[in-house]
Parts: C-alpha cells; structure tokens; sequence
C-alpha cells in the first residue's frame, strides 16, 4: 500500500463470458461462503460494477437522480489475495482504494448486523451508505426515495457482476445503524444502507 492510503486497482475488464441474462436467470442470494480468498481483479470488477466511472463527465454504472451521487461504497476485507484486511473505501474517480483501517472487522460488523453469518464468513463485504444531504439540498425530503432507489441499482448490479465471477452474493439489510456507524467508523454525515457479503 502506497504511503498516503491510496491503492490504484486494476482496471475493470468491459467484456466478459456471461451475459446479462445468464447473470439474472443464475442471481440467488447466497448466505454459506467458503474461506477461500478472492483476489484484487475480483475487487476491481465488484467495485467498478456497483460504482464505477463510466463517462467523462463522471456518470455512474448505476443512475443518481440528477447526477448527485449520495452513494459511498465500502470493501470491508477478510481474506484477499495481494491485499490485507482492513477497511476499505472505494474512489470512483479515480478507480482507487482509500484504506480507512486496518484489521480485520469481519466479527465486529457481523455483530452490528444481529450476528449474521454471512458477514463474518464471506472474505469481503460491501458497505453502502448514503450522503443523504447531498440528495435533500435539491430535492427535499423526496430526495430521501431517490438515494434508496439508487443503492437498490447499485447493488443488484454488483450482485449480477459476482454472478458474472462466478462467485455468491446476499443483500443485507437488517442491522443496527448506529453499531454499524461504529464498526466502520463512518463520519457523522453519512447513514448505513446496506450490507452485501460476497464470496465462494
């Protein structure tokens, strides 16, 4: 890991061997992972699909109404080849990890997630929360619907890029926010969504 925290990924890969209606037919959501490690191409693939740069002008895989982006994607890592586990956050723009901790957080997010398994079994787990103010300042308390529907896009499209991979997911909702907050020590402004592990 470089000195100030950032890692630049791989590039995302634009083809691939599984179409979009083979993903969807073959989408199920998963809750028993393997311990085996998935790798930093895995990584880059899951990160660039829920979140990534795909216009000059910044627009994303998944829409935002008015091009907002409320959105903030978390790696929360246990097991991964060429990478430590920590917690990570993802920067869109420049297709980059920010490490945000190290350790692994595995046991304590599971806990904030009513000791769900999967949390605590799969090697990698994504965090989605939301900036709701940066949603709210144009469209008021509509803007609350719109970051919701935004982070259901992102997610299904994350889930259909592990399908892709040949690899398991499952959304997960159900948790405390404010351990959740705590366990991955997110700053004030931003609120937990969703939980999606990811794995073998």
């Amino acid at each position: 890991m470089p000195p100030d925290g950032i890692m630049r990924l791989p590039p995302p890969r634009f083809e691939g061997p599984v179409s979009i209606e083979q993903a969807l037919l073959a989408r199920r959501s998963v809750r028993t992972f393997s311990r085996d490690p998935l790798t930093v191409d895995d990584l880059t693939q899951l990160l660039w699909a829920a979140q990534g740069i795909t216009h000059a002008q910044g627009y994303r895989t998944a829409p935002s109404a008015g091009a907002l982006y409320p959105l903030e994607l978390y790696a929360v890592i246990g097991q991964m080849v060429g990478l430590a586990a920590g917690l990570y956050r993802y920067r869109g723009r420049e297709h980059a990890l920010e490490t945000r901790c190290g350790g692994d957080l595995r046991a304590e997010l599971s806990a904030a997630a009513l000791h769900q398994r999967p949390v605590e079994r799969a090697p990698v787990t994504f965090l989605f929360t939301a900036v709701y103010g940066r949603m709210s300042a144009k469209y008021g308390r509509r803007g609350v619907r719109y970051v919701d529907m935004e982070a259901g896009h992102a997610a299904q499209s994350l889930c259909l890029q592990a399908v892709a991979l040949d690899l398991h997911s499952v959304v997960i909702g159900a948790f405390q926010d404010a351990a959740v907050k705590q366990a991955a020590r997110l700053p004030a402004d931003e609120e937990p969504l969703y939980l999606v592990p990811v794995g073998k």
